[in-house]
């Protein structure tokens, strides 16, 4: 077992195995040469039956699920596709915001900035986030918030994107926040930290955290 797998993994039986991934390594290999690293061919070389089921933002850490039979890939897969799986996310934004609530605007690639997606109301396909702020302090004596993301639908880029639409950027992000707001943290402070769906086998509702490192 190499030691990514010794090191990051929660959990692992005959249909699926979980992971912590960690921040900066990509989910599948990008379409370069020189972004062929990325946690499933790392997996790979170890568990040859190691199948996709969903992706992280390279950036983001957390709780990542991968199939290791053809029938948990199918099964766990279908959970997300129909969202009868429960994520939350933990997150540090900029500025003072709070109490609760819901974004509800699309989501979509913006062609003109790849890898930019954007908040655009008229799209026909919603995304949905519940954010909740739970912690406000101070970073470089800048206010932040620390917030708890729901995710009800699973788009790109969406809980950045979401944060960035409500005016509060999460720190560390390169893409969607502003250059101060990028140097209050030296990651992007965006951590998957609960997953629960139902076994592929015995159909049991199943949960897996992982401890938030920022």
């Amino acid at each position: 077992m190499s030691n990514f797998l010794t090191e990051h993994l929660i959990h692992r039986d005959e249909d699926f195995m979980v992971i912590h991934k960690p921040a900066g390594v990509l989910t599948v290999p990008g379409k370069t040469e020189d972004l062929r690293d990325c946690v499933i061919n790392r997996l790979l070389e170890v568990e040859p039956n190691t199948l996709l089921i969903h992706r992280l933002d390279r950036d983001t850490s957390g709780i990542l699920v991968f199939g290791l039979s053809k029938w948990g890939q199918k099964t766990i897969s279908r959970q997300f596709q129909e969202r009868e799986t429960s994520k939350t996310y933990q997150a540090v934004v900029a500025g003072h915001l709070d109490g609760q609530g819901t974004v509800d605007v699309p989501v979509i690639y913006d062609p003109e900035h790849p890898p930019l997606h954007i908040a655009d109301a008229t799209h026909h396909k919603p995304a949905f986030t519940h954010w909740q702020a739970t912690e406000h302090f101070e970073i470089q004596g800048q206010a932040v918030t620390r917030v708890e993301l729901t995710p009800i639908t699973g788009r790109s880029h969406q809980l950045r994107v979401h944060m960035q639409y409500l005016g509060h950027p999460i720190i560390g992000d390169t893409l969607y926040a502003s250059t101060v707001q990028q140097q209050l943290a030296q990651r992007l402070c965006l951590h998957a930290e609960r997953l629960s769906f139902y076994h592929p086998q015995t159909e049991q509702e199943v949960a897996f955290y992982a401890p938030v490192p920022f």
